[in-house]
């Protein structure tokens, strides 16, 4: 039992709603940044501790004062699937790097950033132009984490997601890895685990790397230890 203050950004999400069960499950409180206040009950239900805030529409200062004192923050945010082209770059770039900046300021040095599969690479020709753009935010955000000194950063690119149940077995390797799927749940306890706290002069789990995500063979412990 750690009891460790974690702020997850999209809090009612479905990678964050899993998350929160691991996190108070190991006895760490969470705490559930969502945009509408309808979803407070929802996240509260879970265990979390809600704070209705809106990511696009706030300032640096004012997120600084929210995660001021916790142990690391999640940015688990998007604009969703039926969002255009304007709101792929406020949240799923915007609002990343309100967090990290507001993280910054806050002295809070633990940051995972979910990220996605085809982020970091160059858009087939082809592509939707929404989820071109998307791609687009995405690489943004991970290129302005990685500028920062002053964050303990790990990006993480799951592959296609599911809602299946997950299975704890996964493949994670720093790119390239073949495309494949993973149920939010598994994402979610791949998080639960990099956030772990490091021991002695160890620091805490891949910071400063970026990982690729899909269901596989091994367990998430046995596929963190045998990052290089």
């Amino acid at each position: 039992m750690t009891d460790r203050r974690i702020v997850i950004a999209g809090g009612h999400g479905k990678i964050a709603r899993h998350l929160i069960k691991d996190i108070t499950a190991s006895g760490d409180r969470a705490v559930a940044l969502i945009r509408n206040p309808d979803h407070e009950g929802a996240v509260r239900a879970l265990g979390a501790l809600p704070v209705v805030v809106d990511l696009e529409h706030t300032t640096v200062d004012e997120m600084a004062d929210i995660v001021r004192g916790a142990d690391a923050v999640v940015f688990a945010a998007g604009a969703g699937p039926n969002s255009g082209i304007e709101r792929k770059d406020s949240v799923d770039r915007g609002a990343a790097v309100l967090m990290a900046d507001a993280a910054e300021r806050a002295g809070v040095r633990r940051f995972v950033q979910i990220s996605s599969f085809g982020a970091g690479e160059p858009i087939p020709e082809g592509t939707d132009e929404v989820f071109a753009a998307y791609l687009a935010a995405k690489t943004a955000a991970e290129d302005d984490l990685r500028r920062r000194d002053g964050l303990d950063w790990t990006i993480l690119r799951p592959g296609g997601l599911t809602d299946d149940d997950p299975t704890g077995e996964v493949a994670l390797t720093e790119p390239p890895l073949e495309r494949g799927t993973v149920p939010r749940g598994d994402v979610a306890a791949v998080i639960a685990a990099l956030l772990a706290p490091g021991s002695g002069d160890r620091p805490p789990r891949a910071v400063g790397r970026t990982l690729m995500l899909t269901q596989g063979s091994f367990s998430i412990e046995d596929a963190l230890a045998a990052l290089p």
